[in-house]
Formats: structure tokens, C-alpha cells, sequence
């Protein structure tokens, strides 16, 4: 009777012990509750630790540690260690990964609308454009994402592309007639380089420094931050600084996680994920500017547009054909 009793008590403290061990540990992946704990949430991010964007994720998490006084913690997963942009999306979406960082691009599949911003010349400058990001318009653009599963919380910066060149200085539209430009495989980047009179060619990002050495393409488009990494400067020296699209970085959080928060930390999250921008901002313009600098001193040439009007007035059929689309949100954003 004693020993039958006392394997009872076992079994008992061992129950006690695993229900104890449950209610005060921290869930992960699943934005659930965890009793009094810490609730640890995941983020995916595809660019590497120092990267910018990651900084900004980083100060997101802290700010959202912060604010909710420890009761959430997210833990940054950076170099596609959760997979690739469209696979987090699609993970966010499921609810098996939390929060990520991505690009408005692939976005544009889920909410149509928030595919406005990467209209060509669509902002006056950088100050205005972040204005009306940061501010109502573009709380209205990320609240599009509602009904994909998907919770926009803020627009991080992912700088100003632009063209260059193996051939010559372009300063004006009428100096891209006959360039053969790479693109991304996207109607509307094709539409672009055709307004402006070259020849539009998607193509890998990989097989793009060859084929410019190559002669197979005479030029591409991207940021100075890229153009440096890739060092498609060795090979295509000539860079015109116009600036012509940007395409902002979103961060995301999915519905399943959304769902858990209450109304208070809901805002928390927002408020949270909004003032990382500023961090994350200043981060881009640190690299973008150390990578002015690499390209320069490794020989290429900078062209200053000194008339941006008559580019913004080359792209007029992107505009045409993008108008019915976009009407009310080019009309948001650039007003």
C-alpha cells in the first residue's frame, strides 16, 4: 500500500512539474499566449545582419520589448534563415512565422494598391515621399493588406534606383534611345525603359555582370548599394543620378498573430515599427553614401540630371497605361 501510494505521489509532483514547466515558458512562431511569460515571436528577414533593413528590424524588436514591458520579444531571423521573400510572405500568411520585412513588389500579388510605389518619378523629392509614407496616406496604403492575411505595420527605405551604362553619359531621355537595359521580369519596369526609348530585357540578377561585360545588355538599374555589391561599376562605369523609382520595404506581421494582440498592444506594435524607420533610414543613407564613395574612386562616373521634368514627362505612357489602376493613390500620394 505504501509503495502504491507513493508511486501515486511521483506521478503527481511529475504532472505538477510539466504544467508548471508549460504555463511559464515562452511560445515562438506561434504569436499564442504564455501565461506570465515572455511571448517570443519571429521575424524573417533576407538580408544579412549589418544589412540596413535588419538594423531596422533589430530596433523594431527592441522598441517592441520595450513598450510591452518585456511581455513580447521578437527574435530577427536574418539571411533568408526562414526562407526567401515570397516563401515568408506565404509563411506570415499561414501564421507559422510572425513578422517579417519584404518588399512592396511581391506584395502588390496579395493588395493590388500598395503596387503604386513603384510608379516612376512619383514623388517630388525624398523628404515629401516619407512624409506621406510615415504619415496617413501610408497607413491607409498598408491597411490594403487587410483580407491577405497580413497586417502592414510600416514602409522601411530601400533607396532610389537608377540607370546605368557601359556606352556613354545620359542625361536626358532622349540619351537612352537604343540602350539595351536589363529589368526585372515586370511589366511595369519593361514599360518604363520603353517609355524612355531603350530596350527593355528581363533577366536573372545573377547573369547580369557578364552579360554586361559581354555586351549582351548595355545597362541596368538599381541603387547605389547595389550597383556597388554586384560591382556592375567595374564593368558599366556610366551612373545617371535620377532617382526614378523606389519601391519601399514593408514590414509585415501576419493575421494569426494580429488576432492574439489586444486593441493597446496592438498600437504598440505600430507605434513601434514606425519609429524604427527613422533608424533604419539613416542606416541606408550611411550605405548608400560609403558606396557613392566605393564606385567613384573605382572610376565611375556620376551624371547629375539637371532637369528631372522632361523624365517625368518621357514616362507619361506608364501613367496612361498604370492611370485607371493607380488613379486614387498616385493622387494620394503625389498631392
Amino acid at each position: 500500500m505504501k509503495m502504491k501510494t507513493l508511486s501515486i505521489l511521483v506521478i503527481m509532483t511529475i504532472v505538477a512539474l510539466v504544467l508548471a514547466a508549460c504555463g511559464s515558458g515562452s511560445t515562438s512562431g506561434s504569436g499564442g499566449s504564455s501565461g506570465e511569460g515572455t511571448i517570443t515571436l519571429k521575424l524573417a528577414e533576407n538580408q544579412p545582419d549589418d544589412y540596413p533593413t535588419t538594423i531596422g528590424d533589430k530596433e523594431f524588436a527592441r522598441l517592441v520589448e520595450e513598450k510591452t514591458e518585456g511581455r513580447y520579444k521578437i527574435e530577427v531571423y536574418s539571411g533568408g534563415q526562414l526562407g526567401e521573400e515570397t516563401n515568408s510572405i506565404e509563411q506570415v500568411q499561414l501564421g507559422s512565422i510572425d513578422l517579417a520585412r519584404v518588399n512592396a513588389s511581391p506584395l502588390s500579388q496579395f493588395a493590388e494598391e500598395i503596387g503604386v510605389t513603384s510608379m516612376p518619378f512619383l514623388f517630388e523629392s525624398e523628404e515629401e515621399k516619407w512624409e506621406k509614407l510615415n504619415g496617413d496616406v501610408g497607413r491607409e496604403l498598408l491597411d490594403t493588406l487587410d483580407g491577405s492575411n497580413m497586417v502592414g505595420l510600416a514602409f522601411y527605405d530601400s533607396g532610389e534606383r537608377s540607370f546605368y551604362n557601359t556606352k556613354r553619359e545620359v542625361k536626358t531621355p532622349e540619351d537612352m534611345k537604343g540602350l539595351k537595359i536589363r529589368v526585372q521580369n515586370s511589366e511595369m519596369s519593361i514599360a518604363v525603359v520603353e517609355a524612355l526609348g531603350a530596350s527593355a530585357t528581363p533577366m536573372e540578377y545573377g547573369e547580369v555582370y557578364s552579360s554586361l561585360q559581354t555586351g549582351v545588355i548595355d545597362g541596368a538599374e538599381n541603387n547605389f548599394p547595389s550597383y556597388y555589391t554586384s560591382n556592375h561599376y567595374e564593368v558599366a562605369p556610366y551612373y545617371t543620378v535620377n532617382g526614378y523609382t523606389g519601391t519601399p520595404e514593408v514590414v509585415i506581421a501576419s493575421q494569426k498573430l494580429w488576432d492574439t494582440l489586444s486593441d493597446e498592444d496592438k498600437e504598440l506594435f505600430r507605434e513601434a515599427a514606425l519609429e524604427s524607420v527613422e533608424v533604419q533610414r539613416e542606416a541606408w543613407a550611411e550605405l548608400t553614401e560609403e558606396s557613392k564613395a566605393a564606385v567613384v574612386e573605382g572610376g565611375s562616373k556620376l551624371v547629375e540630371v539637371d532637369d528631372i521634368k522632361q523624365w517625368r514627362d518621357a514616362v507619361q505612357p506608364v501613367y496612361d497605361k498604370y492611370g485607371d489602376q493607380y488613379k486614387e493613390w498616385i493622387e494620394k500620394l503625389s498631392n
